[in-house]
């Protein structure tokens, strides 16, 4: 696991959307309170569930708001119920008339009332970090999302501190493509865009800087997706600056649920560090180790989860 930080103008990431750092802010709690608004699944791997187990393997304390009620499994997604919106608006109220929340991570969402209500109350109910994880591309490569909802996805994405997406999603963010193999030269010609696009990972990060200097929001550049050696993560910050933290690919069909768990762990790692690019090393180092673990699991017969627990001290004698 290697880092390597490229202009990087602050370690603290952010200019547009990031928190002030002061003097007179209330310390940190020594267990974070994370808050999870996502989905679920029955079997653990993903959703809520995988978002809790994330944000207690990194330190916090983990509560959960659920937008939907996914029948799923580790072969595939079954049947969506998403209850009223009221009841959504009832279950945030009720955490934050109680809990003072110092990081949130945002999930499925599944349409645009439910992303309209979580964005109106985030506005309402300011929050020190708040990590987004644009859930818009099915695992079947189907887009979840119409277009009113993305738009609206969009919207939030620049609201928030900092952005997950995977390759595909990344690719709906920006509008630009970069998956795409056949692409061997840089897009029509636009001022300023010199570097060599003939990679997906440059593709990537390019267009991830221009996106992020549009928004002023943090975007986690995730190489899982895509088929090289490195299975890291670039930062890609407002001001240009980036953040590289590689890590070697591990062949394994289990990686049900990597995007929640990182985006979880990683919210939770920012109320400790305060600095995405230690948040994001901490992240990446213990997903790789989550993943490296995951096949001594036997969790289903598609694919399955990753081993949260990984690298967990149990005394299991007692």
């Amino acid at each position: 696991m290697t880092h390597a930080a490229h202009n990087a103008a602050s370690d603290q990431g952010p200019t547009s959307n990031q928190p002030p750092t002061t003097a007179d802010q209330p310390p940190s709690p020594s267990r974070p309170r994370v808050l999870s608004i996502a989905g679920t699944d029955p079997t653990g791997g993903a959703g809520a569930q995988a978002d809790l187990k994330s944000i207690m393997a990194a330190g916090g304390y983990g509560m959960s708001v659920i937008t939907s009620l996914v029948t799923q499994n580790t072969q595939g997604v079954r049947e969506i119920h998403t209850p009223p919106s009221a009841f959504l608006e009832a279950q945030l109220q009720a955490v934050f008339d109680d809990v003072d929340v110092d990081a949130v991570k945002i999930g499925m969402l599944g349409g645009l009332e439910t992303i309209e209500v979580v964005s109106r109350f985030l506005v309402d109910h300011a929050v020190r970090w708040v990590v987004l994880d644009p859930v818009m591309v099915a695992t079947s490569g189907d887009r979840l999302l119409d277009e009113e909802a993305e738009a609206a996805l969009r919207r939030l994405a620049g609201e928030v501190n900092v952005v997950t997406p995977n390759i595909p999603e990344l690719e709906i963010l920006t509008g630009e493509p970069i998956a795409d193999e056949s692409i061997t030269d840089p897009p029509a010609t636009e001022p300023g865009r010199t570097t060599d696009a003939t990679t997906p990972e440059t593709r990537a990060i390019e267009a991830a800087k221009r996106w992020a200097a549009d928004t002023g929001t943090t975007v986690i550049v995730k190489f899982g997706h895509l088929h090289g050696p490195d299975a890291g993560n670039v930062a890609v910050m407002p001001e240009g600056g980036t953040f590289e933290v590689t890590a070697p690919r591990i062949e394994t069909k289990n990686t049900h649920g990597t995007g929640c768990s990182l985006s979880s762990a990683l919210a939770t790692r920012l109320v400790i560090e305060d600095a995405i690019p230690s948040a994001l090393g901490w992240a990446t180092a213990w997903l790789h180790g989550a993943i490296a673990a995951a096949d001594a699991l036997h969790v289903g017969h598609g694919h399955g989860p990753v081993d949260h627990s990984a690298g967990v001290v149990r005394d299991l004698s007692r």
